[in-house]
């Protein structure tokens, strides 16, 4: 098993992962309580896939009872440019850098299949199988032909998985006190894959955590989404504020979403390790033209087909064009742009109601700023101009927050 463990790390470096490593399905009895308390304190929010999976999530061994092998993945995506700079562009729209390029998902899920059906057939190739042991060679080796064939699983990003704590327990690095994994060879732009094995490999020596006294990540974060050092209230992250939670956002916590309109990079940019980093070798995962600073204008007037067209191929297209032009909606009342006024006047009747709810607040934001022109007034909370808005149209409990609300 040796020497396929030396060929896997060879072939997976080979195939663009920066770092791998291998731990059991059971390395993490930890984490079933941990998940618990998360989840006790509701601090997943609107995620309700977390407590549906708690049983796999909690307990990797419980996904697939014969796995004996969790092969853990590193795919570098370090952008080229200053993500935080964006921040500073008050009419332009900041997207997490993962969500630049094409879908990681696919891009990642294709690769780990690619070296999963290598591990397959190097596995058989070496008359190997489903953890067969024998110290007597040719007891092994009739065993072998008499076993089934090494089979394999693979994930990312998925519900039943914990990607983080396995990579950590895998060698690959530690979860930092922003809960996201970084590793002394790899930073911490690295999308994660696992592979579960039948296989019965060596295992790696978890990392040790080298954070020290560095707080950077959790003094960056604008929402103060981290309660204490290693923790994370997901209803205050933006990440989770601008791509899972649907419906309105608190408005207590609009301001602090500045121009994000898709995800969060504060907490990855600033983090020491990253001066480690590997440059992302996958070219899918470059940029695409009008992804790095988007006009807010120019997104605000896309319908549900424009958004479609536009969002192809890239995980944006998911959240769909309510909410993402909800969030576009936030970062334009947060500009102080007044020529942005009319952008989102002309979603003051738009027919999915957050939106329009959006539209109402980024107007008095701008009001507030001394930026709308002449003919428009705010009253009681509600934007009313001749024949634009109305308040019938919108529902009852539009200023209402959802699960995810803090």
């Amino acid at each position: 098993m040796e020497a396929l463990k030396a060929a896997l790390v060879a072939r997976a470096l080979e195939e663009g992962f920066c770092a791998i490593g291998v731990t059991r399905p059971d390395a993490i009895p930890e984490a079933a309580g941990k998940l618990a308390t998360f989840l006790a304190e509701g601090r997943h929010g609107s995620m309700g896939w977390m407590a549906e999976r708690v049983a796999w999530r909690g307990d990797p061994a419980a996904l697939w009872p014969e796995a004996r092998s969790v092969i853990m993945l590193a795919e570098a995506y370090t952008p080229g440019h200053d993500p935080l700079e964006v921040l500073g562009q008050r009419e332009a729209g900041a997207i997490s850098v993962y969500a630049q390029g094409r879908d990681y998902h696919d891009v990642v899920k294709a690769r780990l299949k690619r070296l999963g059906r290598w591990l397959i057939d190097e596995g058989q190739r070496r008359g190997l199988n489903r953890a067969t042991h024998s110290s007597h060679p040719q007891e092994a080796t009739a065993a072998a032909r008499a076993a089934k064939p090494p089979e394999i699983k693979v994930f990312v990003d998925t519900a039943p998985v914990m990607e983080k704590p396995l990579a950590a327990a895998a060698g690959l690095g530690w979860q930092g006190k922003h809960t996201n994994l970084l590793g002394r060879d790899i930073g911490n732009w690295v999308f994660l894959g696992a592979i579960f094995t039948t296989l019965d490999l060596p295992v790696d020596t978890p990392a040790e955590a080298r954070c020290g006294t560095c707080t950077a990540c959790l003094e960056i974060c604008p929402t103060r989404a981290f309660p204490a050092p290693y923790q994370l209230d997901a209803r205050r992250c933006i990440s989770y504020l601008t791509i899972e939670h649907a419906g309105p956002v608190d408005p207590d916590l609009r301001p602090l979403l500045g121009n994000r309109i898709y995800g969060c990079d504060d907490c990855l940019a600033v983090c020491p390790w990253n001066k480690f980093a590997q440059e992302a070798r996958e070219a899918k995962y470059a940029a695409r033209e009008g992804m790095v600073a988007p006009s807010l204008a120019d997104l605000a007037t896309l319908d549900d087909a424009g958004f479609r067209v536009r969002f192809a191929g890239s995980p944006i297209k998911r959240i769909g064009r309510g909410r993402f032009v909800r969030n576009v909606l936030y970062a334009i009342g947060n500009s102080g742009a007044p020529r942005l006024a009319g952008a989102a006047q002309a979603l003051l009747t738009d027919a999915d109601p957050v939106v329009a709810e959006a539209a109402v607040w980024a107007l008095s934001r701008l009001q507030e700023g001394h930026g709308l022109r002449p003919g428009l007034r705010i009253g009681d909370g509600l934007v009313a101009a001749e024949g634009v808005a109305k308040t019938d149209h919108l529902p009852p409990d539009a200023g209402e927050m959802g699960d995810g609300a803090a």
